[in-house]
């Protein structure tokens, strides 16, 4: 009854450590999805993990079978945990169902790192935590109850939790907390897992053999190994990470999987949107209606594209380097959480002769639902880049096609507020030298002006006073070239008057912003014109623009008009090309600017390392770490022969532990003993009996042992496994019974010996 009980409470003890962990593990997926329907599958999971996993164990099935059991479960439920969507009466599986479940079993985790987080239950990312969860819940609890080496248990929670932060976002102190978390209920499983071990072995007993009862200092000096151990291993892994941070310091943030992934849509494999502009103003499509939209604010904007990356040619959507500010085009689930401030704003879209990637959309956003025949096709190729607020879809858009997006409009500034502001962090994707005669009209424009906002509107004010608008394609319109490249910009300053559309007009401030010290961005986008009568706007393809966005010193963008008013322009200046003659100096800036930028790298590392320096105790702190890992990795590779003879001792006895039938893990048992007693120096006459190996070894216990061993080995009747498992029992018992009354270096020359492995010539009597 008392063997009944203490199993019964084995599996309680091991069953709850394995929840508390998974619990732990799972909350760190918690920040990917944020969600209720989360929460239901990783209770569901865990508890049909713990299930499968108990009665494996109760009915000692095999591997193949609970493996069988777990992926029936999992066909079972899958459906309406992770994709509730598509299950029957929200419980019940379809055939629909369970092949997207098995395809979503592969692809899922890929599509889990390009989307936007949190994804909710969006199109069956919910994938990935139910197989992990469950899998490993199975895995932990049976290697608990199962083999011979529980604690190896552990390790799976923790892989649980490194899945769930690589997974996750990239930052997140509740990360940190969770990760630590994890390794503090291993380590109390481990001490547990080591005082249940010994009470087992001081509790085991056979029919022939007697046992000793350990004596309370025994427990107490167990209790104090298994705290002591564990914690070694702790400090051992954190003087190795302080030797490899020494080696290979780290000089970014935290890299989770996200950050590597390759996105699936890259927009610099499509054509700078802002390089068409001018053919919205083409004969054949002056006045064409691109879209109707309604819920749009009043002097609201419809954004196309934000152009960020300058080489000097032509503005571009994002850049080659993720790192440098631009984002990346993810996947959108149900919702974005939002922090901007601003104006919510629900907008219907209907597509008329509107076509390319690019999607209208206004401000940040927060949800989109496509609707028509093609908004399945429309929803799996839609990409979001939150940083620029731009949006694209893969396959194009189309005649016909709507939508409804919730988006958040910040206010746009007036002149009198721009004054006021001040120039942001971010760092631009690209830079380029200004031409001479765009650096001559930017100080002509803020000529006796100090502050940053003041000098920014006093720039808008000069390029819109001398600016005139013209495309250059209509019959009576004077000549306008089409393009945005640094040619382009100069011949712009050049000529008297200043003549080009808001294409020229948007990047020459963009540039000019920069120059003065703001992040600056270009938006292509509609600028639709508002119907006081109606909520619905009719967008035409002479309403495309071009604007700039600038960075305050808060983070927040703000959108900035450079269109010059539209009027007459007058007649060209011919002297004005003779008179004006820098643009074929450009070269030389360029050259300057280098010598200075070489000059000022040793100064800008120079002022880097002073002004960083360590604080003392953490660099004595570290130093110490340093010291001590360096040592142990030393002491480790002068002990290398000596772990290798024990860990193959370890392998062997591992090995007769698992042999197939209970007489020969009984008879292996008494191997394992007769080699350790030649360890110990205790040398059997040849060719003795088990008897003899036993008198020689001495004790009613050894003699016990050699007439089980005997029985099982002569006898007809078959033990049980049972009876192999008490013969193991005591062979542990004897094993360590050979070590009493012996000196540490006696027991480290026994662990060490090569004799029972016959590589030593053993000691001749």
């Amino acid at each position: 009854m008392t063997d009944r009980a203490d199993a019964i409470r084995y599996v309680l003890w091991n069953a709850t450590f394995t929840i508390l962990a998974v619990v732990v593990a799972s909350a760190l997926w918690w920040p990917i999805y944020q969600v209720g329907q989360f929460v239901l599958l990783a209770a569901v999971a865990l508890a049909l993990g713990v299930t499968i996993a108990a009665l494996g164990s109760r009915f000692r099935l095999p591997g193949v079978a609970v493996l069988g059991i777990t992926v029936g479960v999992y066909l079972i439920v899958g459906v309406p945990l992770a994709m509730p969507d598509a299950a029957l009466f929200g419980v019940l599986p379809t055939w629909q169902g369970l092949v997207d479940l098995v395809q979503g079993t592969a692809s899922s985790w890929k599509q889990l790192v390009t989307i936007l987080l949190p994804v909710g239950t969006y199109q069956g990312l919910l994938i990935p935590p139910l197989v992990s969860i469950l899998s490993i819940t199975v895995i932990t609890l049976s290697i608990a109850l199962r083999t011979r080496r529980p604690e190896l248990a552990v390790v799976w929670p923790m892989l649980l939790a490194v899945l769930g932060i690589a997974f996750g976002p990239a930052v997140g102190w509740q990360s940190v907390a969770l990760g630590l978390a994890v390794p503090v209920v291993a380590l109390i499983w481990l001490v547990w897992l080591g005082r249940s071990r010994h009470r087992a072995r001081a509790h085991s007993h056979t029919d022939a053999i007697a046992t000793v009862s350990p004596s309370r200092r025994e427990r107490r000096r167990a209790a104090v190994v298994s705290v002591v151990s564990a914690s070694l291993i702790l400090a051992l892994a954190a003087c190795g990470g302080a030797v490899m941070a020494s080696v290979s310091p780290a000089t970014t943030e935290r890299q989770v999987i996200r950050s590597h992934i390759e996105q699936p849509f890259n927009p610099r494999s499509y054509p700078s949107p802002l390089s068409g502009f001018r053919s919205f103003h083409l004969p054949d499509a002056a006045g064409q209606e691109m879209l109707t939209v309604s819920g749009l604010p009043s002097e609201g904007r419809l954004r196309l594209a934000t152009l960020d990356t300058y080489d000097g040619v032509v503005y571009t959507v994002g850049t080659e380097d993720v790192a440098a500010g631009s984002g990346t085009f993810v996947r959108v689930p149900y919702r974005l959480d939002q922090q901007a401030s601003g104006q919510i704003v629900t907008l219907d879209v209907t597509i008329r002769g509107y076509s390319g990637i690019w999607l209208p959309g206004a401000g940040q956003l927060r949800q989109i639902d496509f609707d028509g025949p093609r908004a399945g096709a429309l929803s799996s190729q839609y990409f979001y880049n939150d940083v620029t607020g731009t949006s694209a879809v893969v396959t194009g858009l189309t005649d016909g096609d709507s939508y409804q997006m919730e988006a958040v409009v910040a206010a746009t500034p007036t002149l009198d507020e721009l004054t006021e502001i001040r120039p942001g962090s971010a760092s631009p994707s690209s830079t380029v030298d200004l031409p001479n005669v765009m650096t001559e009209r930017l100080e002509l424009y803020t000529e006796g002006i100090t502050g940053a906002g003041e000098r920014l509107v006093s720039m808008l004010d000069g390029l819109k006073n001398d600016g005139y608008i013209s495309h250059g394609v209509g019959e009576n319109e004077p000549t306008s070239l089409s393009g945005h490249g640094l040619d382009r910009i100069t011949t712009l300053f050049t000529e008297r008057p200043m003549i080009g559309d808001e294409e020229q007009y948007a990047v020459a401030a963009a540039l000019m912003a920069r120059q003065l010290g703001f992040p600056a961005r270009v938006v292509m986008g509609f600028v639709p014109t508002a119907d006081p009568a109606s909520d619905t706007a009719t967008v035409s393809s002479t309403d495309i623009s071009a604007w700039i966005e600038v960075q305050s010193s808060d983070g927040t963008w703000l959108t900035v008009d450079t269109t010059p008013p539209l009027r007459e322009i007058p007649e060209k200046e011919l002297d004005e090309p003779t008179k004006v003659s820098r643009p074929q100096s450009v070269v030389q800036p360029p050259l300057e600017q280098s010598e200075s930028d070489s000059e000022q790298i040793p100064a800008d590392d120079s002022v880097d390392n002073d002004d960083e320096p360590l604080d003392p105790l953490l660099a004595a702190l570290l130093l110490v770490a340093q010291v001590l890992g360096w040592t142990l990795l030393g002491l480790a590779v002068l002990a290398s022969p000596f772990l290798a003879v024990m860990a193959a001792k370890a392998r062997r006895r591992a090995l007769r532990r698992s042999r197939r039938t209970p007489s020969e893990r009984i008879r292996a048992g008494w191997q394992e003993f007769q080699d350790s007693a030649i360890d110990f120096g205790i040398e059997p006459p040849a060719s003795a009996t088990r008897r003899e190996v036993a008198r020689t070894v001495g004790g009613k216990r050894a003699l016990a042992l050699a007439s089980v061993a005997d029985r099982a080995t002569f006898s007809t009747e078959r033990p049980s496994d049972e009876d192999a498992d008490r013969v193991w029992a005591a062979v542990d018992d004897l094993r360590s019974s050979l070590g009493r009354g012996r000196t540490r270096r006696q027991r480290l020359q026994a662990a060490t010996s090569l004799r029972s492995l016959g590589i030593a010539p053993r000691r001749s009597r």
